[in-house]
């Protein structure tokens, strides 16, 4: 035990640690933007909704979710230790100017991260923390024809103050009601401050995946030279370009939306 509680305390057990939730973190970011891209769907917020209750609702669903947050915090807790640690290491800085073939996001992953961490803490603040414990989110109720499929939606005020989400049927038409996130993030991408701040948080989730992801497999001693090469270009495709894209994607098209 003593043994194992060494290892996680050195400096190659704080990489390991940070090597593997990181790509959890990574994970995550593919579900939750399969999830998000419902908000491009023309159907008045209804799937994106019911995507958001299923989130909040849905038992293992949540212990994942606490998880993430632990992972985040832990993730962050650590890289923080190890950059007071390296910084201990060599107080003074080289005479001689680093010339190194280092790329910039990995000589700059401490400013990416803290960009991000912001990112997470005022994010996670307008969204998660507003539709699990404030009023501020409202209700939507939808009615769809069972016959025609054809989907109508008017805000719904509940009578009940623990009012969650409710599914019905009556006369052919289902009724559905439920908290209207998707209010709440037009509200948000509606202001351009916030997002151009939303995209600058994604430039840096790119540049620090860029790295990150690619330095998670080094770390952890999974290095192939047949291999290699594919954790290169998913880093770099997927993590680096498309996830991000498709994160920042949402803010500018609703910010435009809300132009017309």
């Amino acid at each position: 035990m003593s043994e194992f509680k060494q290892t996680f305390n050195s400096s190659l057990g704080k990489k390991l640690i940070m090597a593997l939730t990181g790509l959890f973190l990574c994970t995550f970011l593919i579900v939750h933007l399969g999830g998000n891209l419902l908000l491009f769907s023309d159907d008045e917020g209804y799937g994106f909704n019911m995507y958001a209750n299923f989130l909040t609702h849905f038992p293992p669903i949540e212990v994942i979710a606490y998880l993430l947050y632990l992972s985040i915090i832990v993730h962050a807790l650590y890289s923080l230790i190890l950059t007071i640690q390296n910084r201990k290491a060599r107080p003074v800085s080289y005479a001689a100017v680093n010339k190194s073939r280092a790329s910039w996001s990995s000589k700059n992953m401490g400013l990416l991260g803290s960009i991000l961490l912001l990112f997470i803490v005022i994010h996670m603040s307008d969204f998660w923390f507003s539709y699990k414990y404030s009023h501020k989110i409202g209700f939507k109720e939808y009615r769809t024809d069972l016959a025609t499929g054809k989907t109508t939606s008017v805000d719904y005020v509940p009578t009940a103050p623990d009012f969650e989400k409710s599914v019905s049927t009556e006369n052919n038409i289902e009724i559905v009601r439920v908290k209207d996130l998707h209010a709440r993030v037009a509200s948000s991408f509606s202001n351009l401050i916030y997002v151009i701040f939303y995209v600058i948080a994604m430039g840096a989730v790119a540049f620090h995946l860029l790295h990150g992801f690619q330095s998670a497999f080094r770390t952890l001693g999974w290095v192939h030279r047949k291999y290699t090469p594919i954790v290169c270009f998913i880093g770099t495709w997927l993590f680096a370009v498309i996830i991000p894209l498709g994160f920042a994607a949402m803010p500018v098209v609703y910010y435009i939306q809300s132009l017309k």
